[in-house]
């Protein structure tokens, strides 16, 4: 575990040097779309007074989103050099920051109403992960992220084949998930309410002139039974 800590430690130094938004995808029209849908479903629960811990928080582009809710936002990360620039991304009163790991949180258990991150937990020891996550949530508390999907050709091939990886500029340890086994580790650990629903199918690299004709079309796709479960991303959240 220490050893995979130290490889995202790494991966955030070169992540900060060289540009996290774009090898992210975030910074295409369609990576934009992309990412305001993000937003929405990660912070559409959250509202003023809510006491809400921020996995992976990165650059702090969601956590900048996340702090308009008015929850009181404890934003994490290992790498020291992310959280640089997430504190000039974002400098609002309602979020700290903080440099930890998902595995030993400093904090007592159940204080907080949601745990939330994009694109987080599949660089984690997952069962690991889960089980801090729970402790740390109150009673009837909330998980709430979005995760690459296994199923996905893309994502299958991005994160089993070494030499794609390399090239995507992933880090060496992340994975995806697939829903039903994802779902089955949040059972045993104790969540309910599990809800676990593939989406995204918009390209990050997809041609500017098709970016709204082929989001529609993938909106459309998400409703169809089977195809559906080929998204690229899952939309996670479950209740302590």
């Amino acid at each position: 575990m220490h050893e995979r800590i130290a490889k995202e430690i790494q991966h955030g130094r070169f992540l900060a040097e060289h540009g996290a938004g774009e090898i992210w995808n975030w910074e295409s029209p369609a990576g934009k779309l992309r990412w305001a849908r993000r937003v929405k479903m990660l912070s559409k629960h959250l509202g003023p007074r809510m006491s809400v811990l921020e996995l992976g928080c990165g650059t702090g582009y969601f956590t900048r989103e996340l702090a308009r809710s008015g929850a009181e936002i404890v934003a994490l990360d290992v790498s020291p050099e992310l959280l640089e620039i997430a504190r000039a991304n974002c400098s609002a009163p309602n979020v700290r920051y903080e440099i930890q790991n998902a595995y030993d949180l400093s904090y007592p258990d159940a204080i907080f109403d949601s745990v939330v991150g994009s694109s987080v937990l599949h660089h984690l020891e997952i069962q690991d992960a889960l089980r801090e996550i729970y402790r740390v949530l109150k009673p009837g508390g909330t998980i709430c992220f979005t995760e690459p999907n296994m199923l996905n050709p893309q994502i299958a091939i991005q994160k089993n084949v070494p030499w794609v990886k390399r090239k995507l500029r992933d880090s060496p340890d992340e994975t995806a998930f697939f829903r039903w086994s994802l779902r089955r580790l949040l059972e045993v650990t104790g969540y309910r309410e599990i809800r676990i629903d593939p989406f995204d199918f918009l390209h990050p690299k997809t041609p500017v002139p098709l970016v709204n004709r082929l989001n529609s079309v993938g909106r459309f796709l998400e409703s169809v039974p089977v195809i559906s479960e080929f998204a690229g991303s899952l939309y996670i959240r479950a209740v302590k």
